[in-house]
């Protein structure tokens, strides 16, 4: 556990971390007795008090400040963030170049409602994920705020384009929490569970988890195609399917990357058949896996790509980007929403270009899962099984904890080992639809010394369980 120098609240806490170098003091051992602190106490209260129950948080702590990789609680105590907030501040909690945008835009006006009076941060945004995503295709993009919002709109531009109402997802899929996209999604408990009826017109594939393919990781390509192939052609008819959804590596499912050769086998068969394929790169994308989209480590080429999550560096922004014909099929007004590509939010994303660009943050994102791959692999082999898989690319990269000697999802395991890495000042996240898998999302201005300090505390709690 770390602590920042002086006292809590005062200027120089509260100086934006990325405009600083900011470092942990030396590591100071706290129980776990002690790793809520009284003001961190006072606020639980009145969140009690305030708040409803189903609203849950992974940390008993309040956040006051962050970056360079540290979260800094009300009570001084700094954590090393192996989570960015799942996957939003790729660039850090406070990077200068996004802090630096958005506050100029703050003080110019904080919204009009693009739809009333438009400006030119939200053409700009559009311009650069139209030239990123992958494709060189004419495309287009349109601006929303979440990420289940971007996954929404697309199954809207994808029946209009092509008047077909069926949506095709995956197992262990996740897509958000509206009506449509928790209909989408696969996990039933926490996502789903009591919050039925839900949308019609899905229907559910089985995933290529090579991991856990029943005959073998060899044959988990050609036997997921051909369980896809024949539900849509055989129960649902490829003349009703609109879409195909799905995250190039499944996030909240445990960052399962697809046997190889699946996605691309999907791929034509949608092209093939007139269905539209949509990539889901909410959590996979803007620099999270060492390329701006993870779409491009399968050489796909979607017809429309979904962002969110790391697109804002922390504020409210998704989009929608895809083939213009697809795009512009939508008539004048169906389309929008009163806060959708806020100017704060779009000058912030601007920034979020400008610094990975600036900061050569798709190589560290390279570096970072070489690094986290290289110490999980040297873990595995000293934990006698516990370790069933390391999986993911660049900085998005996951162990699965089985029961040592089979492949029995060890969920408390991985609850125990969160815990005991939280109590000792590194935050961890987990997931997946065992809730079995350990994920790793570190900010990418992570200094290596703070990765190092971590993965040290990681390796002490694999020795325990």
């Amino acid at each position: 556990m770390t602590t920042t120098a002086g006292a809590p609240g005062t200027e120089q806490q509260r100086t934006p971390a990325a405009s600083t170098s900011r470092t942990p003091a030396a590591s100071t051992s706290r129980t776990p007795a002690e790793l809520v602190g009284p003001r961190s106490r006072t606020l639980a209260a009145r969140r009690e008090a305030a708040l409803p129950a189903g609203l849950g948080s992974s940390m008993p702590v309040f956040a006051d400040t962050a970056g360079n990789g540290l979260l800094v609680d009300v009570d001084g105590t700094a954590f090393i963030d192996l989570g960015s907030g799942i996957a939003v501040t790729t660039v850090g909690n406070s990077a200068a170049r996004v802090v630096e945008r958005a506050h100029a835009q703050l003080e110019r006006f904080t919204h009009t409602c693009f739809m009333v009076t438009p400006y030119e941060s939200y053409i700009a945004v559009a311009e650069r994920l139209n030239e990123l995503t992958p494709g060189d295709h004419d495309k287009r993009t349109a601006l929303f705020n979440t990420g289940a919002e971007a996954v929404e709109n697309a199954v809207k531009y994808a029946r209009i384009a092509t008047g077909r109402p069926a949506v095709v997802v995956f197992d262990h899929a996740f897509h958000g929490r509206t009506l449509m996209t928790m209909s989408m999604t696969a996990k039933a408990d926490p996502y789903k569970k009591d919050f039925g009826p839900f949308a019609p017109e899905v229907y559910r594939a089985p995933m290529a988890y090579p991991y856990r393919w029943p005959s073998g990781p060899e044959n988990a390509a050609a036997e997921a195609f051909e369980q896809f192939r024949l539900l849509i052609d055989a129960q649902i008819g490829a003349q009703q399917v609109a879409a195909v959804v799905v995250e190039p590596i499944q996030g909240e499912g445990g960052f399962i990357v697809p046997a190889p050769g699946f996605l691309a086998q999907v791929a034509e068969f949608c092209r093939e058949r007139g269905i539209l394929l949509v990539a889901d790169e909410v959590q996979t994308g803007i620099a999270r896996t060492g390329d701006w989209f993870a779409s491009a480590h399968e050489e796909l080429v979607p017809d429309l790509v979904t962002t969110a999550k790391g697109l804002g560096g922390g504020l409210p922004l998704a989009g929608v980007t895809g083939r213009a014909d697809v795009m512009d099929a939508a008539h004048r007004g169906g389309i929008g929403g009163t806060y959708s590509g806020n100017p704060v939010a779009c000058e912030a994303a601007l920034g979020v270009f400008e610094t990975i660009e600036g900061e050569g943050l798709l190589e560290r994102a390279r570096e970072i899962g070489t690094a986290l791959t290289t110490e999980l692999t040297d873990m595995q082999a000293a934990t006698g099984g516990l370790i069933g898989e390391i999986r993911g690319r660049g900085a998005m990269i996951a162990a699965e904890l089985v029961v040592p000697g089979t492949t029995e999802p060890n969920a408390a395991a991985t609850a125990a080992l969160s815990k005991y890495c939280l109590d000792r000042g590194v935050l961890l996240l987990t997931a997946g639809t065992f809730g079995n898998v350990v994920r790793f999302l570190p900010p990418l201005d992570l200094p290596v010394e703070l990765l190092d300090e971590a993965l040290q505390v990681l390796r002490e709690g694999l020795g325990t369980l």
